[in-house]
């Protein structure tokens, strides 16, 4: 079907894959997806793994490195943190922000979320700010309000050039490692909710440039459907891309829909 916006396929591998596991894991996937170009793959692995990640990745075009988190700081007294310096410095580009998992067991704000994309941006980094709603916000009804406040906090100060550089996922809390999906209909919808309020906030031409992920357990069995809409620009995958073939099929599946 193709698109304007490249699809772009993102595993977040969360606390898993050590470092001895992590070069192979990368090599299986390449082996899989060696002959798929239209589209960008990016792997996110924990800190300790990055670094045998970039190693396995030299010379893959297309193929991106990411991280999980940082601190938006430069350096200083901030034991067991990691700056956006020392990402860049093991060849990172894309960082995620805002994950639901950091805003339920780390108490992230949308405050200090903001601070993140604003720090990411300005160095050079491109964040993936993730919004979305729990169960019960959704069976109140309170899903639209829930992103609405988490995107326009998350983005607040950001400039309409700024914004061209930003990726956003939206993930649905409910369907976070529960095996459940929301519906390829009901993504496009929210995924379309969220393009008219990139729009509001940043006009026409830049929210049409924005990468909108869908990341509530995308598989190979739904991600057709789910690639199909037209507001769903990828996927940020989490348990699929802890396994080469899944994860692999999800890209090929991106790929066949970019011809």
């Amino acid at each position: 079907m193709g698109k304007s916006r490249r699809y772009l396929i993102a595993g977040n591998w969360k606390m898993n894959i050590p470092s001895s596991d992590a070069g192979q894991l990368i090599a299986d996937i390449v082996a899989k997806i060696a002959n798929v170009t239209k589209m960008d793959v990016l792997v996110c692995p924990p800190f300790t793994s990055i670094h045998s990640a970039k190693n396995a990745l030299a010379g893959m075009a297309g193929i991106f490195l990411g991280a999980q988190n940082f601190y938006p700081e430069k350096n200083g007294a901030y034991t067991g943190e990691i700056s956006a310096v020392m990402l860049r410095e093991l060849g990172v580009s894309h960082v995620i922000v805002g994950h639901s998992e950091r805003r339920i067991h780390f108490s992230e704000s949308d405050k200090f979320i903001n601070s993140k994309v604003r720090y990411a941006l300005a160095s050079n980094l491109i964040p993936i700010l993730c919004v979305g709603e729990t169960a019960d916000q959704r069976k109140k009804g309170e899903e639209l309000a829930v992103v609405t406040s988490q995107l326009r906090s998350g983005l607040g100060g950001i400039s309409q050039a700024d914004a061209k550089k930003l990726t956003v996922a939206y993930e649905p809390v409910w369907a976070i490692g529960t095996g459940e999906t929301a519906t390829a209909e009901v993504a496009q919808v929210m995924h379309a909710f969220i393009r008219n309020l990139l729009v509001d906030l940043f006009g026409q031409k830049a929210a049409s440039t924005v990468k909108i992920l869908y990341g509530g357990s995308m598989r190979p069995d739904n991600a057709k459907d789910l690639l199909g809409q037209d507001d769903i620009d990828g996927g940020l995958i989490g348990g699929a891309s802890l396994q080469a073939g899944l994860f692999a099929d999800v890209v090929k599946i991106a790929g066949e829909l970019a011809d």
